[in-house]
């Protein structure tokens, strides 16, 4: 009982702030305008049919060892989670080795809740370089799952919040992603392609309701992992060509929000 309480308090809470400080979610300088790719660090992963520089590139915490072994020098945007820049679990440890004297264009680093020269040197103990770097706080976050997925999530526990795979997707598709095709972001997977500790995959639950949302809302969401397309339903993306002709299937269907293909409208609702 008095843990249901202290869960019901900390709901109120963040629904309370949320409304009163009315967040916006991250937005770039510049607009995405063509094809996102989102690289996630499940064990399985495919660069997607017909991928060229007109694609731009997000990673995900130590999944950058994927697009590095693709020839993709540095992701033009990255998101890394607090915990992975000064944290002594084997996932941190693992990622930090990896990120090791890399480079991202856009860093968000999120949850980050102490001083932001403590984030940089902590960036510098490992190398690991940017061009920009900006924190992304809880509600900003919740304001991305809102604004493009029309969900509210007050992040209780890992059962109600989702990934940060799909909060890169909703990223994408908030800052004007023409599609967003995901790798390496399976719901039924556990471990990561970067260690081999097959570490519990968080999340499953969310990340897949909120998938299934987006392709209800007819948002231009595909896979190039057979598998996760089988399993989830997710298109297989197939190319530039075909995708074309599902978004303008999917322009038909009335969507609550703005199209996919433009910068959503970042006003509060």
């Amino acid at each position: 009982m008095a843990a249901q309480f202290s869960e019901l308090k900390k709901h109120i809470y963040r629904q309370i702030k949320y409304h009163v400080s009315r967040p916006k979610p991250p937005v770039l300088a510049e607009p995405f305008r063509g094809p996102v790719l989102v690289v996630g660090s499940a064990p399985v992963s495919h660069k997607p049919v017909d991928f060229d520089e007109t694609f731009r590139v997000i990673t995900i915490n130590g999944s950058q060892v994927v697009t590095k072994a693709w020839g993709i020098e540095a992701p033009d945007v990255a998101l890394v989670q607090f915990n992975q820049i000064e944290g002594t679990n084997t996932n941190a440890v693992e990622v930090r080795r990896v990120l090791n004297g890399e480079r991202a264009k856009m860093l968000y680093v999120l949850l980050w809740r102490k001083e932001r020269q403590r984030l940089e040197d902590g960036l510098k103990a490992f190398n690991y370089r940017y061009d920009k770097l900006e924190i992304v706080d809880r509600y900003k976050r919740m304001a991305l799952l809102d604004r493009v997925g029309g969900v509210k999530c007050s992040e209780l526990g890992a059962d109600d919040k989702c990934s940060n795979g799909i909060n890169a997707v909703l990223f994408a598709l908030y800052n004007g992603a023409t599609a967003v095709i995901i790798t390496g972001i399976n719901p039924d997977s556990g471990g990561h392609v970067y260690n081999q500790e097959n570490l519990t995959r968080l999340h499953v639950r969310k990340d897949r309701e909120v998938l299934l949302r987006l392709i209800e809302r007819g948002y231009p969401v595909f896979t190039s992992d057979p598998a996760v397309s089988q399993s989830v339903g997710l298109p297989l993306w197939e190319g530039k060509a075909k995708a074309g002709q599902a978004s303008q299937a999917a322009a038909k269907v009335v969507r609550p929000f703005s199209k996919p293909a433009t910068i959503l409208d970042p006003s509060p609702n």
